[in-house]
């Protein structure tokens, strides 16, 4: 009897029929329901997804409309499989279609901004701030990461892991994932000295001077301002070098930002 593929790669060497069928697998049973989808495994869902999972290729990125034409999914994900065959989500994201669309991934000329990393479209950014979105959203979120973390764990444990990692893109996904159970593999002290250097006399805390509208001194104390200005680059580098992981059944319980708010 062939063994069921544990690895991305595994899956992508499959018919297309199959890996289509296995990576649905990790949709959020709730996201179907609030937008009258078809069930995750059933054919129909397949005309609502795109994948790019080319043979050979140890990366998956999947995405979920909820309308065929609507420029953008509702889930956008990205996975990958680790040097040791661990899966590795790079990139997760969750859009509400019916909030307004901020452009921040991209630059007034449609040139890409790689979500504000590689370049930054600021009259959008100071917008989708204003509106209460955190850096790199281009819309509101679903408030679903809670029942979309328990479905894509279901779907680690059908590929024989217990446990899994992500790459926190900013440092509001790091506290979001640290609230959800997550421990860190890279990047806890960091985070403990962000939070130390937002306190009253710290480093961080001196330079919310108001020089730009991400700089402000009311910052300090939300995680999401908190973000906003270390992605205007108040740390005077990227936040880059974090990654976390879960392992299922067994929350982490840490807290590197106590008492600070949303």
């Amino acid at each position: 009897m062939t063994m069921p593929p544990s690895s991305i790669g595994g899956i992508n060497r499959l018919p297309e029929r199959e890996k289509r069928a296995i990576y649905s697998r990790y949709i959020p049973t709730p996201l179907l329901e609030r937008f009258q989808l078809p069930d995750a495994d059933s054919e129909r869902i397949q005309q609502f997804l795109k994948f790019k999972f080319a043979p050979g290729t140890s990366s998956v990125e999947m995405s979920l409309f909820h309308e065929k034409r609507f420029p953008d999914p509702i889930l956008y994900a990205h996975l990958a499989d680790t040097m040791n065959g661990q899966i590795h989500v790079l990139l997760y994201i969750l859009n509400d279609p019916d909030s307004p669309r901020f452009d921040v991934d991209r630059l007034p000329d449609g040139s890409p901004t790689k979500f504000g990393t590689l370049k930054r479209n600021l009259e959008a950014e100071r917008a989708a701030m204003q509106a209460g979105l955190t850096p790199g959203q281009v819309r509101h979120g679903l408030g679903m990461l809670g029942p979309a973390v328990r479905d894509f764990e279901k779907f680690i444990q059908s590929l024989g892991h217990d446990m899994y990692f992500v790459e926190p893109l900013y440092y509001h996904n790091a506290v979001i994932f640290e609230r959800n159970g997550f421990a860190y593999q890279m990047g806890k002290r960091m985070m403990e000295d962000i939070h130390a250097g937002f306190q009253a006399g710290g480093d961080l805390y001196a330079r919310l001077d108001g020089s730009t509208p991400f700089r402000m001194p009311d910052t300090a104390g939300s995680i999401r301002k908190r973000s906003w200005a270390i992605h205007d680059g108040i740390l005077g580098r990227p936040f880059t070098d974090v990654t976390m992981y879960k392992q299922i059944g067994k929350p982490a319980g840490l807290n590197t930002a106590p008492d600070c708010e949303w």
